[in-house]
């Protein structure tokens, strides 16, 4: 026989499915590895559009729209000094969501892990 009272505490401990759906298209929207691997930059400092661009091997114009993507889901900001833009990590979730794809995907902390193993 089941509790029901202990399978509604459960299920009024979950996140609601309007949170749910923001986070799946904040997910979506990071799903890249261009917009991946600016992330990963992004971690160590402030980068410029070109800079960006360079490290993914793409075109400026190609970076700026991965850049506009992930401002406007909140995850990243822009600053301008003079004529450039800069941009820097807004969301500090985004070490965490890293970390899990480096652990299980390989990067600099997943070769730290399996060598320590």
């Amino acid at each position: 026989m089941i509790d029901t009272r202990r399978k509604q505490s459960r299920v009024s401990k979950l996140t609601s499915l309007e949170a749910l759906g923001q986070a799946a298209e904040c997910l979506r929207i990071l799903a890249h590895p261009h917009r991946l691997r600016i992330v990963q930059m992004l971690q160590g400092g402030r980068y410029t559009v070109g800079a960006l661009a360079d490290a993914c091997e793409i075109p400026s114009h190609m970076a700026s729209e991965h850049l506009r993507l992930m401002q406007r889901c909140g995850f990243l900001t822009m600053e301008k000094e003079g004529r450039c833009a800069y941009y820097t990590i807004a969301e500090p979730h985004l070490a965490s969501i890293m970390a899990c794809i480096e652990a299980r995907f390989g990067g600099p902390r997943a070769g730290r892990a399996t060598a320590s193993a």
